[in-house]
């Protein structure tokens, strides 16, 4: 009896600790796929996971909205040609995720192309059953 309490015990631990490292890929999964839509320019794609909050911080300082990104992607102001991840961590507290990373992200901006290396975080909430980016921030690596 005590040892099928304890494989219990045990199977519970496992199976929460599963849900919760599935939970953490998925994120990170979202993620890659923010910059892929960034760079194919999948405007409706983004509207879904960017929060109507969403502040999006740049490196420069630069502020945007989630209608400040969109429009400025339409206008050719901002281009994402690629993005290459480098490291990727999540940590997950019931309804909110926090993701920091680091990365090579080429750009052109104002026309002028760019390669900038990144540590970024992302922070992404669960509403109604669906996870969303609320906020960004990045800061340029040496």
């Amino acid at each position: 009896n005590k040892l099928f309490i304890l494989f219990l015990l045990f199977s519970f631990q496992f199976f929460s600790q599963t849900k919760k490292e599935k939970i953490e890929l998925n994120i990170i999964a979202l993620h890659k796929k923010k910059f892929d839509w960034l760079i194919s320019k999948q405007y409706d794609s983004l509207l879904t996971l960017f929060h109507e909050d969403i502040e999006y911080i740049h490196s420069n300082g630069w502020v945007e909205s989630k209608a400040d990104i969109i429009a400025d992607l339409k206008s050719g102001k901002l281009n994402y040609k690629r993005v290459d991840v480098n490291e990727v961590k999540v940590r997950l507290s019931k309804n909110i995720a926090i993701l920091t990373g680091k990365g090579v992200f080429f750009v052109t901006m104002d026309n002028k192309d760019l390669e900038i290396k990144l540590l970024y975080s992302e922070v992404y909430i669960k509403e109604k059953g669906k996870w969303l980016l609320t906020h960004r921030h990045s800061n340029k690596l040496q």
